[in-house]
C-alpha cells in the first residue's frame, strides 16, 4: 500500500484547510467556491427515474442496458454532431474522476510510456500516470510534443480550471496529429454543455473527426449539467477498439453503473428542459461574481466556459487564497493545477444564490 502511494503527490485539499478554517470564522458564514460541487437540487424528472429502478436485485451488466446505449448515442449524434455513434462507441463509467484516474492502468501502460496533459490541468490526469508508473509530461501545444513513447494525450475542452475552449480548427489539427503518430488521444469534455462566451466543440463532431473514431475517445460526466455529481454518472464514447478492450478489462473488475443510475441517466439524456434551467442559475452566478471580482481588483481570463473564473491579483496565489478567506471566501490556489497558476485562483460558480449574494456583498 505504501509502495503506491508514495508514488503521488500530496493531496492538494489537505492545505486549504487553515484557510478553510478562517473562513468558517466569518460572522455571516463561509462561502466556499474552492470544490465546485453541485449544490442545486437534482431534477425531478431524474429523481422519478432512480426510483422507478430502485427494485433491482440483480447484477447491473458494465455496458449498460439497451436503453441506457441508445440514450448516450442519441444524445452523440444530436447534441454532439457525432452522426456515425453506435452501441460500439459507448460505455458507461462510475463518475469520471475514477475513468482518468486509472485510464492508464487500464491501457496497460506502465515504465516508459507517457502521458501528456495541458501544463494548467486537472491534477488527476498526473495522477493516473504516477499510478501505473508511466511518465507524465505536459504541454502548451499538443502537436509540439515529440511523440516517442507518449501512449496517451489527454485534451480538456472546457478546461478545468481555466475555462478556455480548443477552437475547432484545433482541434482538428491536433487529431490530425495524434493519428499520424499513433497517439490514443482521450479528450475531457465534461463542461462541454457550460459555454458561455463561446460554442465548444467535441473531438467526436464530424467535422472534427471526419465521421470516424480512430484513435480517439470523448468523457463526459453528468455531474455538472444535471447535479449528478452524488450520482456518479459518466460515459465514454469513441474508437469501438479501445472501448471493447476497457470494457473487457472493467467486467473483470466488477467496475458497473448501479442499475439505478442507469435509469437515472437514460431520463437525463433525454430531458433539455433541466439543463438550460440549470444553465441559467450558472450564468446568473458567474456574471455576479464576475462583476465582483473585477471591481475588487481581479483581472479574469479565460473562462469562456465551465464552471469557474480563473482570477487573478498578479500576486502569489496563497496569498489571494489568504485574503479571500478573511472576506469569508474560500477559493482553490492556482498551483493546485501547475506552477502556471501560480498567480491565479480557481473561483467556482457553484454556490447558492444566497450565499453568492453574500460573496458579492463582501466583495462591494
Amino acid at each position: 500500500m505504501a509502495a503506491v502511494s508514495d508514488r503521488l503527490p500530496a493531496f492538494p485539499w489537505d492545505k486549504l484547510e487553515p484557510y478553510k478554517a478562517t473562513a468558517v470564522a466569518h460572522e455571516d458564514g463561509i462561502v466556499d467556491l474552492s470544490v465546485g460541487t453541485p449544490v442545486d437540487p437534482v431534477p425531478e424528472v431524474i429523481r422519478r427515474a432512480l426510483i422507478e429502478a430502485a427494485d433491482s436485485p440483480g447484477y447491473p451488466t458494465v455496458w449498460g442496458t439497451v436503453a441506457l446505449r441508445d440514450a448516450i448515442t442519441g444524445w452523440l449524434r444530436g447534441r454532439l454532431g457525432a452522426s456515425a455513434a453506435g452501441h460500439r462507441n459507448v460505455l458507461p463509467v462510475v463518475g469520471s474522476k475514477e475513468l482518468v484516474a486509472w485510464l492508464p492502468t487500464q491501457l496497460g501502460l506502465g515504465a516508459g510510456d507517457k502521458v501528456a496533459y495541458p501544463r494548467l490541468a486537472y491534477p488527476t490526469y498526473e495522477v493516473g500516470a504516477r499510478l501505473c508508473g508511466a511518465e507524465a509530461v505536459v504541454y502548451d501545444d499538443p502537436t509540439e510534443l515529440d511523440p516517442t513513447g507518449v501512449k496517451l494525450l489527454w485534451l480538456n475542452s472546457p478546461s478545468n480550471p481555466t475555462g478556455k475552449v480548443i477552437p475547432k480548427e484545433d482541434l482538428i489539427r491536433v487529431v490530425a496529429w495524434a493519428r499520424e503518430h499513433g497517439v490514443l488521444l482521450f479528450s475531457d469534455e465534461c463542461y462541454l454543455e457550460l459555454g458561455w462566451d463561446t460554442e465548444p466543440v467535441s473531438v467526436l463532431h464530424d467535422d472534427v473527426c471526419g465521421g470516424s473514431y480512430e484513435g480517439i475517445v470523448a468523457v463526459h460526466s453528468l455531474s455538472k449539467r444535471s447535479n449528478l455529481a452524488g450520482y456518479r454518472a459518466a460515459f465514454i464514447a469513441g474508437d469501438a477498439q479501445v472501448l471493447g478492450e476497457l470494457l473487457e478489462i472493467r467486467k473483470h473488475g466488477g467496475m458497473m453503473t448501479a442499475a439505478p443510475v442507469q435509469n437515472a441517466v437514460v431520463a437525463a439524456l433525454g430531458d433539455d428542459a433541466h439543463v438550460a434551467e440549470q444553465r441559467a442559475r450558472y450564468a446568473a452566478r458567474r456574471d455576479a461574481l464576475r462583476t465582483a471580482l473585477e471591481a475588487h481588483g481581479f483581472r479574469i481570463e479565460h473562462s469562456e466556459a465551465g464552471l469557474y473564473l480563473w482570477a487573478t491579483r498578479d500576486e502569489p496565489c496563497w496569498r489571494t487564497v489568504a485574503h479571500l478567506a478573511e472576506l469569508g471566501i474560500l477559493v482553490a490556489p492556482g498551483d493546485f493545477y501547475g506552477e502556471a497558476g501560480a498567480n491565479f485562483v480557481r473561483v467556482a460558480v457553484t454556490a447558492t444564490d444566497e450565499r453568492v449574494e453574500a460573496a458579492v456583498k463582501r466583495l462591494g
